[in-house]
């Protein structure tokens, strides 16, 4: 899930400005129905952060689905394209054409604050998908706990390795609290149960061309790696499978030279990967679930329901958190041993 760099106040001003004046939805899809159309049913708006993922892109499906399944009121989805200018415009036509609850999923979660507090002014409630707003009301915040995702896979490529090796981190942008609690937790991991490894943290912007770039670079200086961390397999793993394939690094699980390589996201990709024994481990980022709960929070929050801090009836547990309420969804470790599993979201998408 992932962001661009933060832009200027001004910028998200001119944005605002020109989507107003147009009254049209920037990036639109053609999915979706219009407010006032004769449904009843409060309008919802949905943002997706991006299409080139393809964990996000599973995220839109099953989005689809649940707003057929469910009937709701869905304004057309637009998509932001990675970019906040973009997202405070799109928000902005939503407010414009009646939205009650607002879902977005901001890549930059600093520079929506001024945004989610003109919805919050205009008591439109906003439910964020996978990222938390550093700062601006939220009505709920849908995510898993980040953290545990770098722990998660400190603690199995540290143990892979016998506590001992060098290891690429492709971190995702700084900017983003993913990026930044992923990254802060995986150091934290290898610093305190694996001081024999070496990590080589490389900032990517989530961008799978950097990574990869980075990665040749540092392949070349260290022709002894032995380990990588993905936090974002939807964008790294083609590439990264691609290089080490190139350089005839890509060897299976279990043979001399094998790289091993722990990722996020449990797209069917990975899943795939690990199969074969190309990577050897991700946390599955529930998508299924992220699409669910978003919509159903975004329906409560637009027929005036609420919530307090406590576990939920769907496995998971609501926290407090300084501007709202986070629903921290499970995110399970997939390995060799459990990649068949029926119940992961990434063997049950087409």
């Amino acid at each position: 899930m992932k962001p661009a760099r933060t832009r200027s106040t001004a910028a998200i001003a001119a944005a605002v400005l020109v989507t107003a004046a147009l009254a049209t939805a920037c990036n639109r899809g053609s999915t979706g129905t219009a407010a006032g159309s004769g449904d009843d049913k409060p309008a919802i708006g949905i943002d997706l952060p991006r299409s080139d993922s393809d964990f996000w892109n599973s995220y839109a499906q099953y989005l689809e689905k649940g707003i057929k399944d469910d009937g709701l009121n869905a304004l057309p989805r637009s998509n932001s394209q990675n970019d906040v200018t973009k997202l405070v415009a799109n928000v902005q036509v939503f407010q414009n054409t009646g939205a009650k609850a607002v879902v977005m999923a901001p890549q930059d979660t600093g520079a929506i604050a001024s945004t989610l507090d003109t919805l919050a002014g205009k008591k439109i409630p906003v439910v964020s998908v996978d990222t938390r707003p550093d700062k601006g009301d939220v009505y709920m915040v849908v995510r898993a706990d980040n953290k545990a995702y770098g722990t998660k896979a400190c603690e199995f490529l540290g143990e892979q390795l016998g506590g001992k090796g060098k290891v690429a981190e492709f971190q995702g942008a700084l900017d983003s609290i993913n990026g930044r609690d992923r990254s802060e937790a995986f150091a934290a991991c290898m610093k305190e149960k694996f001081p024999g490894i070496t990590v080589f943290e490389l900032p990517t912007d989530w961008k799978g061309d950097v990574a990869s770039a980075k990665l040749q670079s540092l392949l070349a200086q260290h022709p002894d790696l032995n380990g990588i961390y993905m936090q974002a397999g939807g964008v790294f793993l083609q590439p990264t499978l691609a290089l080490l394939k190139q350089k005839g690094l890509l060897k299976p699980a279990g043979q001399k030279g094998h790289i091993s390589i722990v990722s996020n996201d449990g797209i069917p990709q990975e899943l795939d990967a690990i199969r074969k024994g190309e990577i050897d481990a991700t946390v599955s980022q529930p998508a299924d679930l992220y699409a669910k709960y978003a919509l159903y929070y975004a329906k409560a929050a637009a027929e005036g329901k609420t919530f307090k801090a406590g576990p939920t009836d769907h496995d998971s547990t609501i926290i407090s958190i300084p501007n709202g309420l986070e629903d921290q969804l499970p995110a399970p470790l997939v390995t060799k041993e459990n990649v068949d599993d029926k119940a992961l979201w990434g063997n049950n998408i087409g």
